[in-house]
């Protein structure tokens, strides 16, 4: 709370100190400066200095706003599968969770450049576009980032906008949502509120979804200093849904609607969250070539978890166990950000340097009850119990968890001349966790990582439409990352992850078709698992490496064709392993390949169709690789009709009304998530 009183107080402080920048980004992290209303995106800070995506020697994947209306995506899921890398898992039924490249991406969510590591799952009504940035990015970003890190850039108060819209379709699918802004350019104010509101049923049977979410934003702009505020609120609640158990290595051939858990689930089944962030931002020019920014990020996240979930199958009786549970958790942090940008030429050569320091603070508390069966009962026609989630109150684990991170970091993107540019930097991270074990018996535990996290890129741009480059990074993951200590990983050293890169970027037909191919060796040591002789005790035991590659283009053409596609190819496994039964074998819930493709054509503004089709290959449910999750193809297609201000869109997913598993839990071959069948979604949109 008092994180959230000194917010609240910034904001007059930050406006008395000066008037802003009219024209200026504002702030922002990550900004991408492409056309609002296609499919492409020219320019991105994700290397928090703005800068042509041509001219950064990484992969960088960009789901602009005018796809996700295309698309009608109303969630991560629904955005990420334009991207090439990406694998889903179910995320305990309570989160957003990825991998990407191979790796698991648990803490790698970001807003505007800002950690947002709390579980739950974000709404995309003030979002303006995602950017998916690939390879360890630790050197500005810190802890975690493997295979990459998800940024989220919002909805920016800096233009007149007036909207509506309501989506219904399949399912009792409910939706409202409304965008509000006013900008004001002579005097640089601008303010916005968008927001959300749903009610929604499913095909799987008992679940449902209830939402609220609201975001206001506001920005001051004037010759020499900027402000850009902004609050976020999301409260979702839910049916916890783990999915479907497996028999024989495939999950069981049942129908998609089938629910393995509590009878009563609407009540004992469920899983609420609610999350309050704010964020201040403010740039002030010191001199021309010199500009200065910080960003303060506070934020207050609950949940409360209720499960029922398959919890061993009985091959011979053909029975499945359900097993019981609660959690809570309760965080609270902060984050500051201390940047300073120079412009300087030296020796016939162009720098874009960066000075930075960030201090954050977490404090993440939970409380684990314990668990117990509750039934056993058919695996292909389940009686489900009766559960009184009250019954559950004996507890078996209760921790308060504090991280705390201080960190330097310094970048210089520079342009040598003759085509030939370099994107070089370092960050040294002092990371602290320390865990208050509040059970009788039970040790604190605390440890201190201190920990260099370099990287260098060269780009070689032999005209205005080539761009080729080779990079090499490397980032860190603490024992626990974002979760509490425990006596088996508090004396483990944090795992290392190294990423060697090649590509090439090409811009076409005036900047019309943006191609991208990358091609990465990404290898993680020191992975943390159990001792063969100690099962109780975890040692660093293992080697993950992927080689991949990716490819991916958007299209925007005059004439109303736009297009946005992508394939990866991964070869990741563990290749060194103390535990046999892991050794050689794939990545997780990782395919080995992938594609996507979405094409729309549009006729002067008042009509269009779509489609498109999205592959994704055999995945591996479990790291014995003992389930497999097969792969398939799902078709949508879209068409939409303008008339006056309102604009009618219908969409419709899995065409072909495909039976197939769209994500697994990544560590358990029981919990596998049913994709939806044939869906349609209505939406209608009215703008002032």
């Amino acid at each position: 709370m008092h994180a959230l009183r000194a917010t609240a107080l910034f904001i007059p402080l930050f406006v008395a100190s000066g008037t802003a920048r009219a024209g200026e980004p504002g702030g922002d992290d990550v900004v991408v400066t492409g056309k609002r209303d296609g499919y492409g995106a020219a320019d991105t800070a994700a290397a928090k200095t703005v800068a042509p995506l041509r001219e950064l020697p990484q992969s960088i994947a960009v789901i602009p706003a005018a796809v996700l209306r295309d698309q009608r995506a109303l969630s991560l899921q629904d955005a990420l599968k334009n991207v090439p890398g990406v694998g889903f898992s179910t995320g305990d039924g309570q989160r957003d969770q990825v991998t990407i490249r191979g790796f698991t991406a648990i803490a790698d969510q970001y807003v505007n450049g800002f950690r947002d590591d709390a579980l739950y799952f974000r709404d995309l009504s003030n979002v303006e576009r995602i950017e998916v940035i690939k390879g360890p990015a630790a050197v500005l970003y810190g802890r975690g980032s493997s295979g990459g890190l998800i940024n989220r850039v919002l909805k920016r108060p800096d233009l007149d906008v007036t909207s509506a819209t309501l989506t219904g379709g399949s399912f009792g699918r409910k939706r409202a949502e409304w965008d509000l802004g006013r900008y004001a350019a002579t005097s640089g104010v601008g303010l916005r509120l968008t927001g959300a509101y749903e009610d929604s049923g499913s095909f799987r049977d008992q679940q449902f979804l209830r939402r609220v979410a609201l975001a206001p934003s506001l920005l001051v702009q004037g010759a020499s200093t900027s402000l850009y505020a902004v609050a976020d609120y999301v409260r979702d609640r839910r049916l916890m849904d783990l999915g479907i158990p497996a028999l024989y290595g495939r999950p069981v051939d049942v129908s998609p609607r089938t629910y393995y858990g509590a009878a009563n689930a609407r009540d004992a089944d469920t899983t609420e969250s609610q999350v309050l962030s704010q964020t201040v931002v403010v740039e002030h020019s010191l001199t021309e070539g010199l500009l200065f920014r910080d960003g303060f990020r506070h934020y207050d996240y609950a949940l409360a978890r209720h499960s029922t979930l398959p919890d061993s199958v009985d091959a011979k009786a053909l029975t499945v166990t359900l097993r019981h549970g609660r959690l809570d958790r309760r965080e609270e942090g902060w984050s500051n950000q201390a940047e300073l940008t120079q412009t300087l030429a030296l020796a016939g050569t162009r720098h874009q340097l960066l000075y930075g320091y960030e201090a954050a603070r977490q404090l993440k508390d939970a409380t684990t009850y314990a668990q117990r069966v509750v039934a056993r009962t058919a695996l292909f026609d389940p009686v489900l119990p009766v559960v009184d989630d009250r019954n559950f109150t004996a507890l078996s684990a209760r921790t308060s968890t504090t991280l705390e991170t201080q960190a330097l970091y310094l970048q210089d993107l520079a342009d040598l001349g003759y085509g030939v540019k370099a994107l070089v930097g370092a960050r040294h991270d002092w990371f602290t966790q320390r865990t208050r074990q509040l059970l009788p018996g039970q040790p604190d535990l605390a440890r201190l990582d201190r920990t260099w996290s370099p990287r260098a890129g060269l780009v070689l741009q032999p005209d205005a439409s080539q761009s080729y480059y080779v990079s090499w990074s490397r980032s860190y993951q603490p024992s626990a990352e974002t979760f509490a200590l425990a006596a088996n990983n508090a004396e483990l050293a944090p795992e290392r992850t190294i990423n060697r890169e090649v590509g090439a970027k090409y811009t076409l037909f005036g900047g019309r078709l943006a191609l991208q191919a990358a091609g990465f060796v990404l290898r993680r040591t020191g992975i943390k698992g159990s001792d063969p002789a100690v099962p109780t005790k975890l040692i660093p035991i293992g080697t993950q490496r992927t080689r991949g590659i990716e490819l991916s283009g958007q299209l925007d053409l005059a004439a109303g064709l736009h297009a946005i596609a992508s394939y990866s190819y991964f070869d990741a496994r563990v290749t060194a392993s103390a535990n046999p039964a892991f050794a050689g074998k794939r990545a997780t819930i990782t395919p080995r390949n992938a594609a996507n493709l979405f094409v729309t054509k549009d006729v002067g503004g008042r009509f269009g169709v779509g489609g498109g089709l999205n592959y994704v290959g055999d995945r591996w449910a479990d790291p014995a690789n003992t389930t497999v999750l097969p792969h398939y193809v799902t078709a949508d297609a879209m068409a939409w009709c303008r008339v006056g201000a309102a604009r009618l869109q219908l969409n419709g997913y899995n065409l072909g009304d495909r039976r197939y598993i769209v994500a697994g839990h990544g560590t358990s071959p029981l919990l596998n998530l049913p994709g939806a069948p044939r869906t349609a979604l209505v939406t209608l949109r009215v703008a002032g």
